[in-house]
């Protein structure tokens, strides 16, 4: 099987095809992405092939990639809501544009598709646990330009889910929620908001900076290690009996809920032994933050995000098994170790 990961110098496709070349011996990799910095490690693997690629602009190279593969991976994305608010067009652009055109050669070439929804698709959703199948998906008014990232993904899922209705096309959209582990962000990065939270606040204790508690961080998320989330993509790609066949799928962890408060705090203490983060972690701050300070007027914010994992278990024989101590110290670890 030959499998076209777009985006695989990114934090996901890093990791996904670190684990096809080191345990899956009969498929291959087509590797495309503006940089391999994440993946130099595995480029030396014959069964890897990468391409460097701009996706916005490569268009005719890529559409062949499209022809010539069996699985599309379409991952590259800008995921991060300082991005949302301060670039939105750049978003839609990457997001969207970009993304539904490899949806549109993988029906033109008759290519299996498996789609990086998102959690954010639910918005401020009330339901207790948000569910694939039920839940409704809930975003803010125009003006709140976060949410732009959310439409451009929920719009991919209702087009290819329409592709799967009218053209056969098969696909399996995952939704992640919070996946984190090594080679999440780049932690060198001292600017508030350029990282995504676990890597974010590692960054401002590593730079001697202020943690930034966003509308006081009592927002709560569950938090997924990647290997979990990796052993949950390997099971899409086998799908055994087409048990993935056009299906809506979670991919989090609702046992690792916490509120970004406690996430704060818990990464404080674990940084205080680390030889490099020891000296700020004993001095750093947490401190509360008006959204609108940290990213503009144009947030806005969830509550709670916690994913209904029910159908995964079922359909993938999968569940999360690290938890969110291991989780943060093997992250920690990582970037510090």
């Amino acid at each position: 099987m030959n499998i076209l990961i777009v985006g695989a110098g990114g934090f996901i496709g890093s990791h996904l095809s670190e684990e096809i070349g080191a345990n899956h011996g009969d498929w291959a990799v087509t590797a495309v992405d503006i940089t391999s910095s994440k993946i130099e490690h595995l480029l030396a693997q014959k069964k890897i092939n990468f391409l460097r690629m701009d996706i916005l602009k490569d268009l005719e190279p890529l559409e062949e990639q499209v022809k010539n593969c069996d699985v599309v991976f379409p991952l590259a994305a800008i995921a991060s809501p300082l991005a949302y608010v301060k670039d939105p067009l750049q978003v839609f652009e990457l997001d969207f544009e970009a993304n539904l055109r490899i949806v549109r050669w993988a029906v033109k070439y008759d290519k299996r598709v498996v789609f990086p929804s998102t959690s954010e698709v639910y918005g401020m959703c009330p339901d207790e646990e948000f569910n694939e199948e039920t839940s409704n998906l809930v975003t803010g008014p125009v003006g709140k330009q976060r949410w732009i990232y959310s439409c451009c993904k929920q719009m991919l899922d209702r087009v290819i889910y329409a592709h799967g209705v009218q053209n056969g096309l098969r696909y399996t959209l995952f939704r992640p929620f919070n996946w984190i582990g090594p080679r999440l962000d780049d932690i060198y990065r001292a600017e508030n908001g350029s990282s995504r939270v676990v890597s974010q606040f590692m960054s401002n204790i590593l730079h001697g900076k202020d943690i930034n508690l966003v509308n006081g961080g009592n927002q709560s998320r569950c938090f997924t290690y990647i290997s979990d989330a990796v052993d949950a993509l390997i099971k899409i790609i086998e799908n055994k009996g087409g048990c993935a066949d056009r299906q809506i799928i979670n991919i989090g962890n609702p046992y690792n809920e916490l509120t970004i408060k406690e996430l704060a705090v818990k990464i404080v203490e674990l940084a205080k032994g680390y030889d490099k983060l020891q000296s700020n972690a004993n001095g750093v701050k947490i401190v509360e933050m008006d959204s609108t300070d940290y990213y503009g007027k144009s947030y806005q914010d969830v509550q709670r995000r916690v994913p209904c994992v029910k159908k995964a278990e079922s359909i993938l024989n999968w569940k999360p098994v690290v938890g969110i101590d291991q989780l943060l110290t093997r992250t920690m670890d990582f970037y510090f170790g």
